[in-house]
């Protein structure tokens, strides 16, 4: 589990995948087995809040996105009003979102090159690339897996990249556009023809 501050008010957490199988937790667990979730984001504040030296009180609200290989980025924004409840009381609204997308980062703009013909031989010639903070972003939205065996692609993905919980919200307003679209397809048909 890695937590970071935002700012006074808000911090966020990121769990893998791995992280939630350790504490007992599936994919799916998420989404059907309320009581244990409830657990679950009560150990989640207590750890961030004991690393973070942030206090807890009041009103949490909670966003958690759900990104397909990436595992669970969750925002917590804690509402400043003072309302009088007991202590040991904290008010969480939580809401679940699934990302249907799916951000690989890159060390080097090579890697990607050498991963696409194998994304191209499974019909995938989509993607977008970006370039921020010294890493290569490959992006897949939504319109690009739809029936598409994502679990292909992760696995093909994993052996050159890793899951990125940057979002393509951030890639969009701070990072470098390389390729728009079809960016598999254009690698192949450059480096490869």
């Amino acid at each position: 589990m890695r937590v970071e501050r935002v700012s006074n008010s808000q911090f966020t957490i990121f769990l893998t995948f791995d992280d939630l199988m350790e504490r007992g937790f599936t994919k799916e667990d998420l989404w059907y087995d309320a009581s244990n979730v409830r657990d679950l984001f009560s150990d989640m504040m207590y750890e961030a809040s004991i690393e973070l030296d942030f206090e807890l009180e009041g009103m949490l609200i909670i966003q958690v996105h759900l990104m397909q290989a990436q595992g669970m980025h969750i925002i917590v924004t804690q509402k400043m009003e003072h309302i009088n409840w007991d202590e040991d009381y904290i008010e969480m609204k939580v809401t679940l979102d699934e990302s249907r997308e799916l951000i690989f980062s890159f060390a080097d703009f090579e890697d990607i090159i050498q991963i696409s013909p194998s994304l191209f031989t499974k019909g995938i010639n989509d993607g977008k690339i970006y370039y921020w903070n010294k890493k290569y972003y490959l992006l897949f939205d939504e319109e690009a897996l739809k029936d598409r065996n994502t679990e292909d692609m992760i696995a093909i993905l994993s052996e050159f990249s890793t899951p990125s919980i940057v979002t393509s919200h951030r890639l969009e307003a701070y990072g470098k556009m390389i390729m728009e679209q079809d960016a598999i397809y254009h690698i192949v048909n450059i480096f490869f023809d």
